[in-house]
C-alpha cells in the first residue's frame, strides 16, 4: 500500500491506543505514529494535522466519535491552543490512575524494575489555582502568554487557571505591558502575598515593582526566602503532603544523621531537622545557599555544604543514616550515584518528577546495594501529565553466612580468589556411587548429600556442596586409594580424550530451597613419559583428585582443556555456582571477579537440566 502524505491542516480519522510520552494519546494512520492531543487511549477521533516532523505527526482532536466515559468537558478556554495543560479533558480520578500507570511502566521498560510496589497517587487537594510560579512568553505587543508546543504559535492569556490568584492579579497589572523583554517570570507567596517578577521592567507605565531577586513563601507555617533563580516546589499544599510521605518513609527517631543532597533552598532540610540528631545539606548554587542558610535561621543542627553532590559526598563529616535526594528532571550524575553506593547509608529516599530518570538512577542503585522498598506518586501538577514520586530505598540485607561444605584446597581457593567471604565446614557424608547409577546422576546426588549433611546443622545462610568425577567412555573415576592406583589410572587417562563432570548443590538454609546442577568439560590428556608420571606421583598431587591429576599442576601439565568450564575441572564451576547463589537470593556485599572469559574460555554450557527443590 502506499503512503499517502499529510499536510498541516487535514483532518484524519484514527483510533487512540496508547498514551504518549508529553500526554498525547497514541495513533497509527497509514504506517505513521501520531501523537494527538486532547485524545484518550480507546476513543476512535478526528484529528487535525498540526504539524509534521520526520519521526511523529502531531494533531489535535476537533471531534469525539466514541468518546471514553473518563472524558469531561475541558473548563479552561485556552485548552488545546496552549499546550501547557494536557490532561483537563481527562477525569481527574482517571489522571491519578495513569500517572501511577506512567511511574509502573518506567521502571518496566527503562529501569527493568518489575514488581516494583507503586503506591495510588496521591491526589492534590487542589485541581486548580495551585501553581506559584509562571513564565510567561512576551508577545509582539508586549502582551503576555505562552507558545503552542508543537505549532509555536503564542497565546495570549488574560487568566490561567493552573496559577493561584496572587499571579493571575500580576498577569492582569502586566499585561501589554512588558514589551522591552522576551520572557517573563513570575513567583508568588499565596499565603505570604509577597512576589516576584523577573527581569526588571523599566517602563514607568508598568504599575507593580519589578526586579525583585528574592520573595517569600510558606510551607506549614515556615517561611522560605527564594531567589529568583532557585528551585522551589510549585505547589504549595501538595508540597506539605510530600514532606509528609519523606517523614513517615524514613521513619525517624530523632537519632539520625541526615543529608540532604540536591537541597536547594532547603526545604526537606529545614523542615525535617526538628526530628533527626544532624543534616547535612548539599547544594552546588551560592545564591540558593545564602537563602538556604537564611531560611535555617534558629536550627542549629543544620550544615549547608556548597558544591556538586557528587564532590561532597566524597568527604562528608559523618556518615549519614538517611539520605534524601532531590535533583533536577535530568535526575542523578553516575559519579553521585558511584559515591552513594560507596556510602551504603541505610535508608535512601529519592525524589523525581521525571519517571524516567528516576527509573534509570534506581536501576544503578539496585543493581548493587539497594532495593525499593515502594514508591509513592503524588500529583504535584494537576491537569498536565507530570507526576511527582517519592521512591523509598533501604540497604539489601546482608546475606547469611557463605559455607563451603568441602575440605577441597582447590575450591577454597577459587571462592577466595572470587572476593568471597565463607568458612569451611567440610561434610562427611558417603561418597560411594550406587549400582547403575550415571556419573551425572551420582555427582549431582553426592553434591546434595553433601550440602544437605552442612545445612541441617545451621539456621541460615547458604551452603555449598560439589563432587567431582572424570568419566572415561562412560565409566567414572574416582580419587585413587593409594599410589598403585594413581598409577592405573593415569595409564588409562594417558592420550584419552574424557570428560570431568562435576555436581553442583547451592542450599538456602532460611529458607530450605536448593538448586542443583552439574556441568560437563571436555579433556585431552597429553601423552605423558613414565618418568613424569612417577614424578607426579610422588609429588603427592594426585592422591585427593579424580583421575589421579589436575589440570591446573603446572610442573606436571598432564591435559588441556578443550571445552566448557576450567573452574568446572578445578572442581566448582563458579559462573554456574554464582547464578544459582543469585537464584536463591544470595547478594554479595562486595564486587566480585567474573571468570567467565578469564578462565572459562568465554562460554560456559550451561545445560538446561538444573534441578529445583525446596
Amino acid at each position: 500500500m502506499v503512503q499517502q502524505k499529510l499536510s498541516i491542516g487535514q483532518e484524519i480519522q484514527v483510533d487512540l491506543l496508547s498514551w504518549g510520552r508529553l500526554g498525547e494519546a497514541m495513533a497509527c494512520h497509514e504506517g505513521q505514529d501520531v501523537f494527538v492531543l486532547g485524545g484518550i487511549p480507546g476513543e476512535s477521533v478526528v484529528a487535525e494535522v498540526v504539524r509534521i516532523r520526520r519521526k511523529y505527526v502531531a494533531a489535535r482532536v476537533v471531534k469525539v466519535l466514541s468518546p471514553s466515559p473518563d472524558r469531561v468537558d475541558p473548563p479552561c478556554r485556552y485548552y488545546g491552543e496552549c499546550t501547557g495543560c494536557q490532561w483537563q479533558h481527562l477525569e481527574y480520578q482517571a489522571q491519578l490512575k495513569n500517572k501511577r500507570h506512567k511511574v509502573v511502566d518506567a521502571l518496566q521498560r527503562v529501569g527493568g524494575l518489575n514488581g516494583t510496589r507503586v503506591l495510588d497517587t496521591l491526589p492534590s487537594p487542589s485541581q486548580y489555582g495551585y501553581r506559584n510560579h509562571a513564565r510567561f512568553t512576551v508577545g509582539r505587543a508586549g502582551d503576555l502568554g505562552f507558545v503552542n508546543r508543537e505549532t509555536r504559535r503564542f497565546v495570549r492569556i488574560e487568566r490561567c487557571m493552573l496559577m493561584h490568584d496572587g499571579i493571575n492579579r500580576i498577569l492582569v497589572d502586566l499585561q501589554d505591558g512588558c514589551g522591552e523583554t522576551t520572557q517573563l517570570a513570575v513567583r508568588a507567596g499565596r499565603d505570604t502575598g509577597d512576589f516576584l517578577v523577573q527581569p526588571l521592567l523599566k517602563d514607568p507605565s508598568v504599575v507593580i515593582p519589578t526586579g525583585q531577586k528574592h520573595y517569600l513563601e510558606s510551607v506549614d507555617d515556615r517561611q522560605f526566602r527564594v531567589a529568583s533563580p532557585s528551585f522551589f516546589q510549585v505547589n504549595i499544599d501538595q508540597t506539605s503532603q510530600l514532606i509528609v510521605v519523606v517523614r513517615g518513609a524514613v521513619n525517624l527517631s530523632g537519632t539520625e544523621v541526615l543529608l540532604d543532597a540536591y537541597t536547594g533552598v532547603g526545604t526537606f532540610a529545614v523542615l525535617l531537622a526538628p526530628f533527626v540528631k544532624r543534616v547535612y545539606a548539599i547544594e552546588e548554587s551560592s545564591a540558593a545557599v545564602e537563602d538556604a542558610k537564611e531560611n535555617a535561621a534558629g536550627l542549629e543542627n543544620v550544615e549547608f555544604l556548597l558544591g556538586k553532590t557528587e564532590d561532597i559526598l566524597v568527604d562528608l563529616p559523618l556518615p549519614p543514616d538517611v539520605v534524601i535526594l532531590d535533583p533536577p528532571r535530568a535526575g542523578c550524575q553516575p559519579s553521585a550515584l558511584d559515591q552513594l553506593l560507596s556510602l551504603r547509608s541505610p535508608r535512601l529516599v529519592y525524589v523525581s518528577c521525571d519517571p524516567e530518570t528516576l527509573a534509570r538512577d534506581l536501576k544503578v542503585l539496585c543493581e548493587k546495594h539497594y532495593q525499593v522498598d515502594q514508591i509513592q506518586p503524588l500529583d504535584m501538577f494537576p491537569q498536565t501529565h507530570h507526576v511527582e514520586c517519592v521512591a523509598v530505598l533501604n540497604l539489601k540485607p546482608t546475606p547469611g553466612p557463605l559455607v563451603l561444605a568441602s575440605g577441597s584446597p582447590r575450591r577454597r581457593e577459587l571462592l577466595t580468589e572470587l572476593g568471597l567471604d565463607f568458612v569451611v565446614q567440610p561434610s562427611n557424608a558417603p561418597e560411594e556411587p550406587l549400582d547403575g547409577e550415571t556419573a551425572e546422576d551420582m555427582v549431582r546426588r553426592l553434591s546434595r548429600d553433601k550440602a544437605l549433611t552442612v545445612a541441617v546443622g545451621l539456621t541460615d545462610g547458604f551452603v555449598i556442596g560439589a563432587d567431582s568425577t572424570v568419566v572415561l567412555e562412560g565409566r567414572s573415576i574416582g580419587k585413587p586409594d593409594d599410589e598403585d592406583d594413581a598409577r592405573r589410572m593415569l595409564r588409562e587417562l594417558r592420550g584419552t580424550e574424557h570428560q570431568v563432570i562435576t555436581g553442583l548443590t547451592v542450599v538456602n538454609v532460611s529458607t530450605g530451597q536448593r538448586l542443583t546442577d552439574h556441568m560437563t568439560a571436555e579433556i585431552v590428556m597429553r601423552n605423558f613419559t613414565d618418568e613424569e608420571m612417577e614424578a607426579s606421583i610422588a609429588s603427592g598431587t594426585p592422591m585427593d583428585k579424580a583421575g589421579a591429576y589436575a589440570v591446573q599442576d603446572t610442573v606436571f601439565r598432564p591435559a588441556t582443556l578443550q571445552g566448557g568450564c576450567y573452574t568446572n575441572v578445578v572442581g566448582l564451576p563458579l559462573c554456574r555456582m554464582l547464578e544459582m547463589l543469585q537464584e536463591l537470593g544470595y547478594e554479595p556485599q562486595a564486587d566480585l571477579f567474573t571468570p567467565v572469559g578469564s578462565q572459562c574460555l568465554g562460554f560456559c554450557p550451561f545445560r538446561d537440566h538444573s534441578e529445583v527443590a525446596g
